[in-house]
């Protein structure tokens, strides 16, 4: 009897032991974004946003009581490289779930790799085919490039500019974003006159925008991210083409005004609202997250919180609130990313169902317009 009840002492005081020790093991987060390379403009923010969460979340005394460890490993805009690290964060560091890429090629890359780990990914990139069909692990925080392109399409019809040329980059972006330009145009009364790509690494576009001045084009368009859109800024300016431009929200930051300088001037973009929050009504849901995390960014790092550094915020947000609602085990926070409802970020209001992982609406966006190197709502 006594031996009966010293062995089940024991027992329990190892159960609790078990428990506390558990209690207190971080919970590891993976994160791949492009921090060094060309996308470093979208990487080195998401990274900056993403660590800026974690510390928050730890002042604050974690998640059920467990700090988060993030890890993040820099895929320099290389999907070779973002696979082999998706690679070691899942079978080296063990993580529970990651965050980003940054880039639309390398989250396409790496979806094969946390389908088959069973590992939940929140990608960072906008390309409509990450969540275009549903996979069960994959998630995207960035709005979908088939939203910004309606955003551009409403403003045209209104507009009653119907014959536009496309320029995009040749990458999965630029693929993704050629695809719904063209795929969307005729539901607006859309022609298009005028389709040619360029290479990530072109330095120059003269070629193609002056066979756009010889066409019936009444505005261009260019899909694609810095710095190839800040080059036909500059050449359309030294060319002289009076027609309006367009750019994608890939270029939604202060780093194109700078690379495009005076030749930014009067381009339009679809944005996330972040770089207007302060003239958005007080009735906007996002509107206190948005001037938060503006601010606090800010702070931290001496510039302003910009669209990009939204997509990680809103993804480790996602994140904490599926991780507080359950184990924090892959297939629990899958699941409870599932469930996630009209969670107002930084990037618009997210509701997540087992049909949708993108989560938002074309009300995400806003039409900017770029006057005196700042951004200006056009309403």
């Amino acid at each position: 009897m006594k031996r009966s009840i010293i062995t089940c002492s024991m027992f329990l005081l190892t159960l609790s032991w078990s428990a506390l020790c558990s209690a207190g093991q971080p919970i590891k987060i993976g994160a791949l974004f492009s921090v060094t390379g060309p996308p470093s403009f979208l990487g080195e923010p998401e990274r900056n946003a993403a660590q800026m969460v974690a510390d928050s979340i730890n002042k604050a005394g974690g998640i059920k009581g467990r700090p988060l460890q993030l890890i993040t490993y820099d895929t320099q805009g290389d999907a070779t490289k973002a696979v082999q690290l998706a690679n070691k964060l899942i079978k080296d560091d063990k993580v529970v779930a990651i965050i980003g890429p940054s880039t639309t090629g390398e989250t396409m890359a790496v979806m094969p790799v946390v389908e088959k780990a069973g590992i939940p990914l929140i990608s960072c990139s906008a390309g409509r085919k990450i969540t275009d069909p549903v996979n069960k692990w994959v998630f995207k925080t960035a709005q979908n490039d088939s939203l910004a392109v309606a955003k551009i399409y409403e403003y045209l019809q209104k507009k009653k500019l119907s014959k536009v040329a496309l320029l995009t980059v040749s990458d999965g972006f630029g693929s993704s974003g050629r695809e719904q330009l063209k795929a969307q145009a005729a539901a607006f009364g859309i022609q298009v006159v005028y389709d040619e790509t360029y290479g990530p690494k072109d330095t120059d576009m003269t070629a193609q925008l002056t066979k756009i001045r010889g066409t019936q084009a009444q505005t261009l368009i260019c899909w694609g991210t810095n710095p190839g859109p800040a080059v036909v800024a500059r050449n359309a300016k030294q060319l002289g083409l009076k027609m309006p431009l367009f750019m994608s929200h890939g270029v939604s930051s202060k780093k194109f005004i700078d690379l495009a300088g005076d030749a930014a001037e009067g381009i339009f973009i679809p944005s996330g609202k972040v770089i207007v929050a302060d003239v958005l009504p007080a009735s906007d849901h996002q509107k206190k997250w948005l001037i938060s995390f503006v601010k606090e960014y800010q702070k931290l790092y001496k510039v302003e919180g910009d669209h990009f550094a939204g997509h990680a915020w809103d993804a480790m947000m996602i994140l904490k609130a599926a991780l507080e609602k359950g184990d924090d085990t892959p297939a629990a926070i899958a699941a409870n990313l599932e469930k996630t409802r009209e969670f107002h970020g930084i990037g618009g209001s997210f509701t997540y169902s087992a049909s949708d992982h993108a989560g938002l609406t074309k009300d995400a966006f806003v039409l900017v317009e770029i006057k005196n190197k700042d951004w200006v709502l056009v309403k």
